[in-house]
């Protein structure tokens, strides 16, 4: 053990209510610290609490200083990225690539604990299955990350291989569950209330995680959570909430950005929005060639 309880992670537990939120990934690389993505993913100032930061890399001493690079800047939880099966980041052995590398997903893992700890700060991990169907090691690695003091798994149910293809296998969240005493969060195709349910009794895990489910639909935690504790359907949100919440988007997200990364990156938010609704896809068409975010915004606050 890296000398960690799990006290840091069980009080932050008591604030989070229904859940939080993870960041986009952070590059472990500090080359790259000072590009204007980089600054953008690594400043938490105005963030909602609990602060946690997901950070990705191959160099174990890389990602142990971009743990206390994003500590100094108020990271609350340290989230090591060893479930991405993007090319770009398993080509440079980062993401689920590590899942193939035992020795140095271990040694990646106690570098950020042993960097984490002295701030008090818990380390999460999330991972896959495997690298391939035939290299399925989750169950162990849990029990090794475990050891060197991580204090939550997420697990998603596929390999590398799979990318997002086919369909979550729960099997495997349910054998780390088993195998460890930490939390464990079961995620990978929980699309619904339903299935939310579903896979929690499947997998036996603490919690869930929804990915690619919330794109466009963030009120899909509160109906998560409402099914959960109810055993009843929440009411579909009203399409002036739903106007609301996207034009409110919109202005931070361009506050972000800035304005020509804004317009562009907007674009894909504001498609997940109206994919659904009708004359949703022909606008999303239309949309995509806007190129001010005020026009933009007026577009959009005229579709709903």
């Amino acid at each position: 053990m890296a000398g960690v309880t799990d006290r840091p992670f069980r009080q932050l537990c008591k604030q989070l209510g229904a859940g939080y939120a993870v960041s986009e990934m952070a590059a472990s690389n500090p080359r790259l610290w000072a590009t204007e993505k980089s600054s953008r993913r690594t400043d938490h100032t105005g963030e909602m609490e609990p602060k946690a930061v997901q950070i990705a890399g191959a160099d174990p001493q890389d990602l142990a200083d971009c743990a206390r690079f994003n500590v100094e800047r108020g990271a609350q939880i340290i989230d090591i990225n060893m479930g991405c099966p993007a090319k770009k980041v398993c080509n440079k052995w980062a993401g689920s690539a590590l899942m193939r590398d035992e020795p140095l997903a271990l040694e990646i893992v106690q570098a950020v604990v042993d960097a984490a700890a002295p701030h008090g700060v818990p380390v999460t991990l999330k991972m896959r299955t495997g690298w391939s169907h035939e290299h399925r090691n989750a169950e162990k690695l849990a029990r090794d990350f475990e050891a060197a003091g991580v204090q939550m798994l997420t697990v998603h149910g596929r390999t590398r291989e799979q990318g997002y293809k086919g369909c979550a296998e729960y099997d495997t969240i349910a054998a780390v569950k088993a195998a460890v005493r930490i939390p464990v969060v079961a995620n990978g195709d929980v699309t619904s209330p339903e299935k939310a349910r579903e896979v929690l009794s499947a997998t036996g895990a603490d919690a869930i995680m929804i990915g690619r489910a919330a794109q466009g639909r963030p009120w899909i935690f509160r109906e998560i959570g409402h099914f959960l504790a109810t055993g009843e359907h929440m009411a579909p949100p009203l399409v002036a909430e739903v106007r609301r919440l996207l034009l409110d988007h919109l202005r931070e997200h361009y506050a972000l950005y800035g304005d020509y990364s804004g317009v562009r990156t907007a674009r894909k938010h504001i498609g997940w929005y109206v994919r659904a609704l009708p004359g949703g896809e022909e606008f999303r068409e239309r949309m995509n060639r806007i190129e001010d975010c005020e026009a933009q915004w007026e577009a959009v606050a005229a579709f709903f």
